[in-house]
């Protein structure tokens, strides 16, 4: 197998993280400059995706213990998280609803088809689960996934700075927050920060998965 995806992936993500570390600002971010490099170099390169993803398979490999450890914050924070169950649950709730509307007739204001608008609904959790909705309930898978990662991308790009400008101070509502609109990405960039909102973001992007499965199909109907 040849290892240049994998080479490709490492460098070019430490090389941004590198300058992250010395300047600090969104567009600094690493992973919105890794993904757009290696973009540009496969293309001009002449590379098939195909064949970087097999060079790269053991990234792939990677998310899945990634996730997983993700429980260690939650076990760590376990005390000050259970303080806290009504009030996460309450969020998940109504963060999980509302991320849900706010897409939907964004979408429908903008002109968006009924595929579009299906499509688009549960883009605020993880692609396993937000393409397995999106058949149900008869959007675009594929064009599902790519709006899930880009709200995860700009979860990851800006979610602590948009924290701070409107003065969200509480580590747990930081987390919440965070884990129920941007899942995956935007827990990667917040655990970095501050390992209890990291651990809360995991727990919200996880049962935000659970609460969008269960309700969407049902709260399609009405709209």
């Amino acid at each position: 197998m040849n290892p240049y995806g994998i080479t490709l992936t490492l460098v070019v993500f430490y090389l941004f993280s590198e300058l992250h570390a010395r300047r600090k600002a969104f567009y600094t971010n690493p992973v919105l400059l890794s993904i757009a490099t290696i973009a540009g170099i496969l293309k001009l390169g002449g590379f098939s995706y195909d064949s970087y993803m097999e060079s790269a398979v053991f990234l792939k490999f990677l998310l899945g213990p990634a996730v997983v450890s993700l429980a260690v914050p939650v076990y760590k924070g376990r005390d000050k998280i259970k303080a806290y169950v009504k009030e996460i649950a309450l969020g998940i709730a109504v963060g999980g609803t509302v991320a849900i509307l706010s897409a939907f007739y964004i979408a429908e204001l903008l002109g968006g088809s009924r595929e579009v608008l299906l499509s688009i609904a549960p883009k605020s959790v993880t692609t396993a689960i937000a393409i397995g909705v999106s058949e149900e309930i008869g959007g675009i898978p594929a064009l599902t996934a790519v709006l899930v990662v880009l709200t995860g991308l700009l979860g990851n790009a800006f979610a602590p700075e948009l924290l701070n400008l409107f003065k969200v101070r509480d580590r747990i509502a930081r987390g919440l927050a965070t884990g129920v609109s941007s899942h995956g990405l935007g827990t990667a960039r917040i655990i970095t920060e501050d390992e209890l909102a990291g651990a809360v973001s995991g727990l919200a992007m996880a049962l935000n998965g659970v609460f969008t499965a269960l309700i969407l199909p049902y709260l399609i109907e009405v709209l």
